[in-house]
């Protein structure tokens, strides 16, 4: 099973990109972020992707997600959800074979730090819930939180910084610690180069001088099947990458 995470800063600006991304990749879950469009707004081009169950979940300029399903992994359409504290549209879920997948974006916090802090408080509890139900689950998304200093390039350690707080961490740690793991770093603990966003200028990208936000949280008995994880550094113009994890489920 592959499943593709992209924070894409506009599905009607990379609409071409995400379509080439799809094809070539074919993955059997996509999960999308940052879409900035309301339904309506989706480009035909993606509007329902060629052997894909598609949901748009997002409103005109702002925020948004989508979750998308190959028709190969799961014949009928699945019904998808929205955890109860979802706002601005910022998650989708939906369950198939006893595996919750879910398309997640965090608030950035940096209007709202509060608002940031409920959403991954909320979070917490919906993770401990679904696993204490004996469902497996997989988040893949932007969680807008750089998870350790390894995560952050030197130049752009800033400890009092927005998504490097002591306290976002700590609540990021504390997801995890229901059974969840964080696939690309387990795969490579000591890689410091693994970052998935960067400020768009100062060629900060080609620099490689980025923060590492974008994420695919696996249950144990998921990641044990895990086979590889993935930053396509080199993938569309978006100031996010796409991650891509593959596993034998």
């Amino acid at each position: 099973m592959k499943i593709g995470t992209w924070n894409v800063n506009g599905i009607r600006a990379r609409q071409g990109e995400v379509a080439q991304w799809v094809e070539r990749e074919r993955p059997d879950i996509v999960c999308l972020q940052e879409i900035k469009a309301a339904p309506d707004q989706i480009p035909l081009l993606l509007c329902e992707l060629e052997g894909y169950w598609c949901y748009w979940h997002g409103a005109k300029g702002y925020s948004g997600v989508g979750l998308h399903i190959s028709k190969t992994l799961c014949p009928a359409r699945p019904p998808f959800a929205h955890p109860a504290f979802d706002y601005e549209s910022r998650i989708v879920t939906a369950t198939i074979g006893g595996v919750t997948f879910a398309s997640i974006y965090v608030p950035n916090g940096g209007k709202d730090f509060p608002a940031k802090m409920r959403f991954l408080a909320s979070l917490q509890d919906y993770v401990a819930e679904t696993v204490a139900a004996g469902t497996r689950l997989i988040i893949c998304g932007d969680v807008n939180i750089a998870r350790t200093d390894i995560d952050v390039h030197p130049k752009e350690r800033k400890p009092r910084a927005i998504g490097q707080l002591p306290e976002e961490r700590a609540l990021l740690e504390r997801i995890l610690t229901h059974g969840l793991v964080d696939t690309g770093r387990e795969l490579e603990p000591d890689n410091d180069q693994m970052f998935t966003w960067w400020a768009p200028w100062r060629n900060m990208r080609q620099r490689n001088i980025g923060w590492r936000l974008d994420y695919v949280l696996a249950s144990r008995s998921v990641f044990e099947g895990v086979r590889s994880c993935i930053v396509q550094r080199d993938v569309g113009t978006s100031d996010h990458a796409p991650v891509v994890a593959t596993f034998n489920v």
